[in-house]
This record gives structure tokens, sequence and C-alpha cells, in this order.
């Protein structure tokens, strides 16, 4: 069994720390990026951390997932109410899912409470900031230890 992690973000995550600080907070996607790999390491686990402002890229990644990763957390940001092709790619590679978002996107506008993500998620964490990200390795490493 592999023993890695792919920890997925979509677009304008590389804005962090700078875009709507005060919905998205003041670290930067390298601060969490150090995070993941941080808790990563606690529990054992390799991380691969990944960024992209082109859905088609985030499908590829998710596809090289199969065989290779244990599983995916993944914040889709803005694809998570708009990509089916997405939400389809995650259930084919058959790997446990976890999406994560920093906001709590159920007290936000209408159009961000649908997800097509979440069906197929293994858990959905929202609203914690970059202490969702520690929370959805840290459940991947138990579910892997089983």
């Amino acid at each position: 069994m592999p023993h890695t992690l792919l920890v997925l973000n979509g677009p304008n995550l590389n804005l962090l720390g700078t875009r709507e600080p005060a919905t998205y907070g003041r670290e930067t996607l390298d601060d969490i990026a150090a995070l993941c790999q941080r808790t990563g390491a606690e529990n054992g686990l390799d991380i691969e951390f990944r960024q992209t402002n082109h859905e088609g890229q985030l499908i590829d990644w998710i596809h090289q997932a199969r065989g290779r990763c244990a599983g995916i957390l993944i914040n889709p940001a803005a694809w998570t109410h708009t990509s089916v092709a997405i939400r389809d790619a995650l259930a084919a590679v058959e790997l446990p899912v976890i999406e994560v978002h920093l906001s709590n996107v159920h007290a936000r506008e209408a159009f961000r409470q649908h997800s097509y993500v979440s069906g197929i998620a293994v858990g959905v964490i929202a609203g914690l900031g970059s202490d969702g990200y520690r929370a959805g390795i840290q459940h991947l490493a138990k579910r892997l230890q089983g």
C-alpha cells in the first residue's frame, strides 16, 4: 500500500494570505503546504502538495494518483460548485477522498453550498481554516492504518 497522500488545491488558492483575508485568513498556501508536510511526517505519510488554476491539470493529477497514492485531500475551491469532471475523476480513481474548505461554505452565498465532490468523499471539513487540512490528513492516516 502506498503511503503517499495527494493534497490538491484549486483555483485562486495561490493568492491566499492576500485574497479576502477576512474570509480565507492570512496564511499563505506555502504556510499550509508546510503544515501538511509536518502533519504527514507526524503520521508516517509522504505528502504531495499541489495547486493549479487549470481544471484539466487537476484532473490529470487525480488520474495519476490511481495505484500510486493512498488517498486524496482536496480543496477544489470554486470547482467544488461547478465541476462534474473533477467529481468523476475522483470517483474513478477509487481512493478515499477528503474535501476541505478554509471557510464555512454553508454560511456563505447559496451557490457555494452545493458541492459535486461531497457525495463521493469519505468526509468534508469546512470552516476550520488550515486546521481542516491537518484534520483531513490525520483522518486519512487513521483510515489507512485500519
